[in-house]
Formats: C-alpha cells, structure tokens, sequence
C-alpha cells in the first residue's frame, strides 16, 4: 500500500482544499492528513475559525481523507513520515523547498495552488 501525508490548517474548507486532498490521494492508496492543533497555530501566529475538533471531524468526513494526525510542531515530520510509513509526502508549491529535507525518507512533491480560492481571500472578501 502507498501511503501520502500533507499537512495544513484547513480551516474554512474550500474547494482548493478538496482539490488538494484528490490530488494528493490520486498519488497512493491511503492519506494522512497532519493537521495543525490549536496550540500549533497559536506558534505560527494563525487563528483558526474553526476548533481543531471540529477541522478534523470535517477533514475525516471527506472520501479522500483516510487519517488526521495532530500536527503540533514544525519538527515531527520526520518522525511523523517513518512512524506511519508514508511513501510520497505531498504539499502546494507556496512551500516549494521547505520540505527538501525529507526526500531521504519518502518522495516529495510540490502541487500546483488552485487558482481563484484560498482561505485569505475568504477571510480579506468577508471583511
């Protein structure tokens, strides 16, 4: 079985999000979605509409998505990407390169944003 991991906020989920997750799927058989906890955002001076409860359970809904992990910090990936055995780790290409250093232990691939959505313009358009 090919696994994939992506990782994320997914708070206001948008069809970018969706197509990401399909995307990211069409690459294995089965995807980890590391999703950033509450504490983790507060670190990276994000703030989530949604609870980290609730981004998962709507994460687990969708047909694409077989398990969220808790992401908590910005050093677990490699431990994250060998303790579930993950073949292809997956992100947007705004992180082009910031994920390099994990290529010793799975294949990474940096995919294409979905243009005309992102959860800025949801926020910047409801202002």
């Amino acid at each position: 079985m090919k696994k994939v991991l992506t990782y994320g906020t997914f708070d206001l989920l948008h069809w970018g999000h969706i197509e990401l997750l399909r995307r990211a799927k069409e690459m294995g058989d089965y995807l980890v979605v590391g999703l950033s906890t509450d504490a983790f955002n507060r670190i990276k001076h994000k703030e989530a509409y949604h609870s980290y409860q609730h981004r998962k359970l709507i994460l687990e809904a969708i047909r694409y998505v077989d398990e969220v992990i808790p992401e908590e910090n910005w050093d677990q990936k490699i431990d994250d990407v060998k303790n579930n055995q993950i073949d292809v780790f997956v992100m947007g290409d705004d992180w082009l390169g910031e994920f390099d250093f994990l290529k010793p232990y799975c294949e990474v691939v940096y995919l294409p944003r979905t243009d005309g959505i992102s959860t800025t313009q949801i926020k910047d358009d409801l202002s």
